[in-house]
C-alpha cells in the first residue's frame, strides 16, 4: 500500500486529535455505564429497602441531570436509544416504582427526543408514561411540542401519528378541547400529505374527532375516541381497565371477542 506525500507528514498531534475525537464518545457513554453500574450495586447492596430505592432514584437523577448537558458528538441516535433502553429498564421496575413512582420519566424523554425526534414510538411511551403514570401531561405536551419542530408532514411518514398523541394528551389529561382540537385538525392534515399505510384511516378518524372538538370542545363523542386510542396503546392492564371505564362513564362501551378482536360503542349523544 502507497501512503501519500501528504499522508505521511501528518503529525502525531494531528493523529492524537483524530483519535480523541472518535474515543471521546465511547469516554461519555462509558462513563453514564459506570454511574449506572453504581447505581445497581447500590440498590443490591441495600436489599432494595426503601432508602436504597431513594439512592437508586437520586443515582438515576444525576445520570439524567449529566445526559442533558452532554454533547452527542454525532451519536444522537446511539444515546437516544440507550436511554430509552434505561427508560424500559426504569419503567418496568415495579417494585421501584411502587416506592419511588414514576416521577424521572420526563427526564428520560428530554433526553430521548431531544437526541432522535424521528421515531414515533419513542412519543407513544412519551405519552403513556408522563401523562398516564407520572401524571405531568403538560411536560408529555411540551416535550412532544419540541420534538414536533423538527417534523414535516412526510418526515416521517407517520408523523401525523404523533400530532394524534398530543391531542390525546390536550384532551383527556388537560382538559384542553381547543388545543385537542388544533392538533387533530393538524393530525388529519398531515395525515393527507402521507404515503404511510394508514394515512388515510387517520386522516378520515383524525377529522372526525376535530369536527367533534370543533363543535363542542367537551365532546363525549372525542373523549371516547381518544380513550380507545390510550386502550389500543396501553402497555399495562391497568391502563386498558382505566379506558374501559372512562369510556362507559361517557355512555359508550368496549366490547372484546374471545378471538381478541375488539368493537367500540359511541355514546348516543355528545
Amino acid at each position: 500500500m502507497v501512503l501519500s506525500s501528504s499522508s505521511s507528514r501528518r503529525s502525531p498531534r494531528w493523529l492524537l486529535k483524530n483519535l480523541w475525537m472518535v474515543a471521546l464518545p465511547v469516554v461519555v457513554v462509558s462513563s453514564l455505564v459506570v454511574l449506572q453500574r453504581q447505581r445497581l450495586a447500590t440498590l443490591q447492596d441495600s436489599h432494595a429497602t426503601a432508602p436504597g430505592l431513594e439512592q437508586q432514584a437520586q443515582a438515576t437523577a444525576t445520570t439524567l441531570t449529566l445526559a442533558q448537558k452532554m454533547p452527542a458528538f454525532g451519536f444522537d441516535n446511539l444515546v437516544a436509544d440507550w436511554f430509552f433502553l434505561r427508560f424500559l429498564q426504569y419503567f418496568g421496575d415495579d417494585q421501584a416504582r411502587a416506592s419511588t413512582g414514576y416521577g424521572l420519566s420526563p427526564e428520560f424523554f428530554e433526553i430521548i427526543i431531544a437526541n432522535d425526534p424521528y421515531y414515533r414510538n419513542f412519543y407513544l411511551f412519551l405519552s403513556g408514561s408522563v401523562s398516564n403514570f407520572a401524571g405531568r401531561p403538560e411536560r408529555a405536551v411540551a416535550i412532544t411540542a419540541d420534538g414536533l419542530e423538527h417534523l414535516t408532514p412526510t418526515l416521517p411518514d407517520d408523523s401525523f401519528y404523533i400530532w394524534r398523541y398530543r391531542g390525546i394528551d390536550e384532551l383527556l389529561y388537560l382538559g384542553d378541547g381547543a388545543a385537542a382540537q388544533t392538533s387533530y385538525q393538524t393530525a388529519a392534515d398531515w395525515a393527507r400529505q402521507s404515503a404511510h399505510p394508514d394515512a388515510a384511516i387517520i386522516a378520515e378518524s383524525s377529522q372526525r374527532t376535530a369536527d367533534f372538538l370543533a363543535n363542542n370542545p367537551l365532546s363525549k363523542q372525542a373523549q371516547v375516541s381518544a380513550w380507545a386510542s390510550v386502550f389500543a396503546n396501553a402497555f399495562d392492564d391497568g391502563t386498558r381497565q382505566k379506558a374501559i371505564d372512562r369510556i362507559k362513564a361517557l355512555g359508550g362501551n368496549v366490547f372484546v371477542s374471545e378471538s381478541g378482536e375488539v368493537k367500540l360503542q359511541f355514546p348516543p349523544d355528545d
